[in-house]
């Protein structure tokens, strides 16, 4: 069993910044990455950013590239999502999640999801 625990998310000014934490106790064998996803009302599930294991490897979603960085402490088991620039569209709960990283795509995996951390971005 997988455990993550979100944390960082609040109610920002568009063009504020925030910076999300997704503290876990691992990705289980065969999985090979940790990242975020975004639900919002109308919108479902949406992979915003994720990294592999390793470090070497980084997913963004296009509508995140240049605003947002992942980045992980392997020595504290947390993944970080630094977000800038924000705007009203970013607004959802984020979700931590242990995936597949898979030619240049992260996929998030069924059932390793934490609880989330919401944020409001107003205009």
């Amino acid at each position: 069993q997988v455990h993550m625990v979100e944390s960082g998310g609040g109610s920002v000014e568009a063009g504020g910044s925030l910076r999300l934490s997704c503290v876990h106790s691992g990705a289980p064998p065969g999985y090979n990455s940790i990242g975020w996803i975004r639900q919002a009302p109308e919108k479902g599930g949406e992979e915003i950013a994720g990294i592999s294991t390793d470090g070497v490897s980084t997913y963004y979603r296009d509508s995140v590239k240049g605003r947002f960085i992942i980045s992980q402490d392997n020595a504290k088991n947390t993944v970080y999502l630094q977000m800038n620039s924000l705007k009203p569209e970013d607004t959802g709960l984020y979700r931590c999640a242990v995936g597949h990283f898979y030619q240049g795509s992260y996929f998030p995996a069924a059932g390793y999801w934490g609880q989330g951390t919401q944020v409001t971005v107003s205009s």
